[in-house]
C-alpha cells in the first residue's frame, strides 16, 4: 500500500537573526507583545509592530501573530512575524504550541522559508527540542486526497535558530534535541497518518501491512498473528468481535531490543485497532459514524510510538501489541446477551456489542503479558463517558498501582499529551457482575469510563497497568490555532517518553 505521512527537513542555524535570508523570521514576545531587543529588530521594524498594539491589532496573547515587510540597511529577512506566548510564564508545553501555531500561519500566507529563533524563555535544548516538534506537527495535512493543486499548503522549509546572543550554547546539545524534537513530531504523524487513512484503506490487513512497512525501516521486529494463531491462542474476545466482517483480524507484534540490556523490566505498550466501528448488532447512529475510522487511534499510537523508541533507543525492552478489527452486523455478528471467553479464560456476556474495544484490549493485554510485558499500557479510544467527564482537551488515565499511575501522569505533562487521573476503586467492578459470565462487558451508564477501564484491568494479571481513554482526544472536530481540525496522534510521544524515562521509574542502572 501507499503509505503516506508528511514532515519537513529541520535545519538548526546559530547566527544572527538579521543575517538569515527568508521569507519570513518568526520571534517570540512575551506579556503584552513588546518588540523583543533582537539585532536591531526594533530599529527595522519596531514604529509598525508598535502601531499594530496601539490600534490592537497585536495583542501578544498566546498563539496571536503579527506579520510586517521589512527593509532596512543590514536586514536580510523579508518579514517578520511576532507570535505571542501570552502573559503566563512559558514551559515547554506552551513553546511546542507555540511553534506549531506560528508554522501554520506561516504554511497558510505560504511563507515556505522560515526561521524560528529560540525565545530565550527555557534552557536552549529545550526550547529546540519543542520548536522542531512544533514546527513538524504541522507539517501534517488531512487534504492527502485531494486532487487540485490549487487547495494544497506548501511544506516549510524551516530552521530553528539561535542568536549569539542567547547565553552559552553547546552545538552538540542542541543538535540533540532538534533531532529528538523531530523524530517526536514526525512519529507522531506517522499516527496521524494511520487515522486519517479511510476504512476502506485501513483494514486490519492494511495496518499490518502498513506496520510491516515501518517495522522494517526501523529494525523492529514484527510478527503478525491471523485468525488461526489467534484459535490457538484461545483469544475468543478478539475473534469474537471480528466475526461479524467480511475482514479478517489481525494481532500486530512489534518488538524492541536494547543493544545494551536483555533483562530488566518490558514495557508493554497495547492499543485498541477497531478499524471501523460501526456498533455491530447494538449499531450507532448515523451522526457521525463516518469518524469511527479513528476506533483504531490506539493502535496507530502504539505503532508510532513503537516507530520513535526505534529511533531513540531507549535502555529497556520494548512489546508494541495492536489487535486489528472491524465492528460489524452481519448475520455472524456477535449478539447481545452471547458469552465469550477470552485467552485468560475469564467468560464475559457481552451486553452491548458497542462496547467492543474493551474485549479486543482484553486479548492483547494477556498477549503483551504472556510475552513477557512486566509494565502495561494501553490506549483506546474506549467510551464516550470519557468526553462527558473530562471534554475532548484532556484524555483519561485510569492506573494502578498509584507510583504507576504518578510515572505516567508525569511523562503526559512533560510532552503534552494532557491527562487527568482518574479513580480505580475496586468497588466501582461490582458493576461489572454478570449473571451468568465472569464479568458483563458494560456496567451501565454511571461512571462508564471508570467501569470500562477496570473492566480492562482484568485482563492485565496483576501487572502495574495504565490505561489512557483517548476517546476525546484523538481526534478535533475544531480547528485552533497549534492544532487543524482532525488527528491528533495523542499518546505517541507519551508512549516514546515513558520508555526513555525507564531509568526514572523502572530501576534500570544509569550509565
Amino acid at each position: 500500500m501507499r503509505f503516506h505521512e508528511s514532515a519537513p527537513p529541520l535545519a538548526l542555524a546559530v547566527q544572527p537573526a538579521a543575517s538569515l535570508a527568508v521569507d519570513v523570521l518568526i520571534v517570540a514576545t512575551a506579556g503584552e507583545g513588546a518588540v523583543p531587543p533582537l539585532d536591531g529588530l526594533a530599529e527595522a521594524a519596531g514604529p509598525r509592530f508598535d502601531a499594530a498594539r496601539e490600534r490592537g491589532e497585536y495583542s501578544g496573547k498566546a498563539y496571536a501573530t503579527f506579520i510586517a515587510d521589512v527593509a532596512a540597511p543590514g536586514w536580510e529577512p523579508a518579514r517578520v512575524m511576532l507570535a505571542g506566548l501570552g502573559p503566563t510564564p512559558p514551559d515547554v508545553n506552551l513553546v511546542r504550541r507555540w511553534a506549531t501555531a506560528a508554522a501554520l500561519v506561516a504554511r497558510e500566507k505560504r511563507l515556505t522559508r522560515a526561521a524560528f529563533v529560540l525565545p530565550g524563555v527555557l534552557p536552549p535544548p529545550e526550547e529546540a527540542q519543542a520548536i522542531a516538534e512544533g514546527v513538524t506537527l504541522a507539517a501534517f495535512s488531512t487534504a492527502f486526497y485531494k486532487s487540485d493543486p490549487a487547495t494544497l499548503v506548501p511544506q516549510l522549509e524551516p530552521r530553528i535558530v539561535a542568536t549569539p546572543g542567547a547565553g552559552p550554547l553547546a552545538l552538540d546539545d542542541l543538535e540533540r534535541a532538534v533531532s529528538k524534537g523531530y523524530i517526536l513530531g514526525s512519529c507522531t504523524n506517522t499516527a496521524r497518518a494511520l487515522v486519517n487513512e479511510p476504512a476502506n484503506r485501513m483494514t486490519p490487513r492494511l495496518f499490518a501491512d502498513a506496520a510491516g512497512q515501518i517495522a522494517a525501516a526501523a529494525g523492529l521486529a514484527i510478527d503478525v498473528l491471523d485468525e488461526d494463531r489467534m484459535t490457538g491462542l484461545n483469544m475468543g474476545l478478539l475473534l469474537g468481535v471480528a466475526r461479524g466482517s467480511a475482514e479478517p483480524p489481525r494481532l500486530v507484534v512489534l518488538r524492541y531490543e536494547p543493544a545494551t540490556r536483555s533483562d530488566g523490566p518490558v514495557l508493554g505498550l497495547v492499543g485498541k485497532g477497531v478499524t471501523f466501528d460501526t456498533g455491530g448488532i447494538s449499531i450507532k447512529t448515523a451522526d457521525g459514524m463516518h469518524r469511527m475510522k479513528s476506533d483504531m487511534s490506539g493502535a496507530a499510537a502504539v505503532l508510532g510510538a513503537m516507530k520513535a523508541v526505534a529511533a531513540l533507543k531507549p535502555d529497556i525492552r520494548v512489546i508494541g501489541v495492536m489487535p486489528l478489527c472491524e465492528n460489524m452486523p452481519d448475520g455472524r455478528a456477535l449478539k447481545p446477551g452471547d458469552v465469550l471467553r477470552g485467552a485468560n479464560g475469564h467468560t464475559v456476556e457481552v451486553l452491548d456489542t458497542d462496547a467492543e474495544g474493551r474485549l479486543i484490549l482484553g486479548d492483547a493485554l494477556w498477549y503483551a503479558a504472556y510475552l513477557g510485558a512486566t509494565h502495561l499500557v494501553d490506549v483506546a479510544t474506549l467510551t464516550g463517558s470519557v468526553v462527558i467527564a473530562l471534554g475532548r482537551s484532556t484524555s483519561g488515565l485510569f492506573a494502578s498501582p498509584d507510583w504507576w499511575a504518578d510515572a505516567v501522569l508525569a511523562v503526559s505533562r512533560r510532552t503534552g499529551d494532557r491527562a487527568w487521573a482518574m479513580p480505580v476503586f475496586d468497588d466501582y467492578t461490582d458493576q461489572l457482575r454478570s449473571e451468568i459470565a465472569d464479568l458483563a462487558n458494560i456496567g451501565g451508564r454511571a461512571a462508564g469510563a471508570i467501569t470500562a477501564a477496570l473492566f480492562v484491568k482484568e485482563f492485565s494479571g496483576g501487572l502495574p497497568w495504565a490505561h489512557l481513554d483517548i476517546a476525546g482526544t484523538a481526534w478535533l472536530d475544531d480547528s485552533q490555532p497549534c492544532q487543524p481540525k482532525g488527528p491528533t496522534g495523542v499518546a505517541v510521544r507519551t508512549l516514546a517518553e515513558l520508555a526513555l524515562s525507564a531509568h526514572d521509574w523502572g530501576g534500570l542502572p544509569r550509565a
